[in-house]
């Protein structure tokens, strides 16, 4: 990206469901600078569609590896969402994992904040000259805050990690390795949110297998 900014997503079913009914989440895909597969059911139908190095990159494991290599070489690194605690925490695990991180901020916006597109946001973190900025609004609210936010943060590329910061703080549990491998991370999460993720995971996961079954037996993508 250079010195151009702009935004990456990571787009699992439900995102992608998403965006077959939304014009403005779908939008917000095709306007980014790269959109990596969040889930195994994901990238396995992208290799059936002849991307076949396409691998399951989730938003925990990306941040991971960024902050442990970008220490390296002097990244600064912004954590916008999530509460203040979780940030906190989450600064802590970083720092513990990454000697030599640089988080030169952290913010944790309210929700009529995140919708108004208040401008207060973008300047906090555009004072503290970030080279990334992590964004947890949770999907598909950060892929849109993101679509048009994002170019106010140049040169700093924005990165939409969803629950990515609560798994790294600790505040949440992930799913052990084999189930993530398997593509059962989701039944790991609906197990621990129950109210929370029920609804969702019945519409857009079903919707997502019908698509999926309907477009292979098409042979299109």
């Amino acid at each position: 990206m250079g010195d151009e900014g702009g935004y990456a997503c990571l787009a699992n079913a439900h995102v992608l469901v998403s965006a077959k009914h939304s014009e403005a989440v779908s939008a917000s895909l095709n306007k980014a600078w790269l959109v990596f597969p969040d889930g195994a059911p994901v990238a396995w139908m992208q290799r059936r569609h002849g991307v076949t190095a396409a691998r399951r990159i989730g938003g925990a494991d990306l941040m991971a590896l960024v902050c442990v290599e970008g220490a390296d070489v002097g990244l600064r690194h912004f954590l916008l969402g999530a509460s203040s605690e979780v940030l906190s925490r989450l600064r802590t695990s970083l720092e513990r994992a990454s000697p030599g991180i640089s988080v030169c901020g952290m913010y944790s916006p309210t929700r009529a904040e995140v919708q108004s597109r208040d401008r207060g946001v973008i300047r906090r973190v555009a004072e503290a000259q970030p080279h990334i900025v992590w964004c947890a609004f949770g999907a598909p609210r950060q892929e849109l805050w993101m679509a048009d936010e994002a170019a106010r943060l140049s040169p700093a590329i924005a990165i939409g990690v969803g629950a990515a910061f609560g798994f790294l703080s600790g505040a949440q549990s992930r799913a052990p390795e084999w189930m993530q491998t398997a593509g059962l991370e989701w039944a790991h999460r609906l197990a621990h949110e129950p109210r929370r993720l029920t609804w969702r995971y019945l519409r857009t996961n079903s919707e997502f297998a019908v698509r999926a079954v309907a477009e292979l037996t098409a042979g299109r993508q």
